[in-house]
């Protein structure tokens, strides 16, 4: 069981208010920033099993978990680190790896190939009483993979340099980051979804 990112929005009502549960005050602190004031935006945690499979199967189902469990509109978020030449590995299991090898050993992995490219990859899936099946919203930045530079604490920023820049995630000044990421892309998605709609 783990921590999971949710978003409970009243966007029936159009009051736009979201309940994030994350155990991850980084990420947390990434939607604030991103999000802006077009949402007001609270947060409490939720316990979720680990689930295998494709990317967004595992994300369709943390959704309607997730809905199940709360009883209330949500939206599960996962994060993926796919390397282009492992056919998208380790995606959604990046984080075991990264527990097992550290930054360092998960860089490592691509030591016997020639292509270092991959991406970043988040997946929101919003799941509500007024659907069948989660509405998903995916966001991607491509980059290459690099030995850990800048900071540590979260994730594998250290090692994914995003294309047309020499800097990693990590060491990129957050509102940068914020302004390219595969978090940004997701959440413009699900912004432009229900205010437009």
């Amino acid at each position: 069981m783990r921590k999971v990112l949710y978003l409970y929005s009243k966007i029936a009502s159009k009051k736009h208010t979201i309940i994030l549960c994350t155990g991850n005050k980084n990420k947390l602190k990434e939607f604030i920033q991103i999000m802006g004031d077009r949402f007001h935006i609270d947060s409490e945690p939720v316990d979720l099993p680990e689930l295998q499979g494709p990317p967004l199967q595992i994300a369709k189902e943390k959704a309607l978990l997730a809905y199940e469990k709360i009883g209330k509109a949500c939206v599960t978020e996962d994060t993926s680190l796919c390397f282009n030449a492992l056919n998208g590995m380790p995606g959604p299991y990046v984080k075991w790896f990264l527990e097992a090898a550290g930054p360092e050993g998960l860089s490592k992995i691509l030591d016997g190939f020639e292509d270092k490219t991959g991406y970043a990859q988040c997946i929101l899936s919003y799941m509500g009483p007024e659907l069948k099946e989660p509405i998903q919203f995916v966001g991607q930045t491509s980059g290459v993979i690099v030995r850990p530079r800048g900071p540590g604490h979260f994730g594998w920023d250290p090692i994914f340099q995003p294309d047309g820049y020499t800097e990693t995630y990590a060491e990129m000044d957050k509102d940068v980051k914020n302004k390219i990421s595969h978090r940004l892309k997701a959440i413009q998605k699900f912004i432009d979804h229900f205010l437009v709609n």
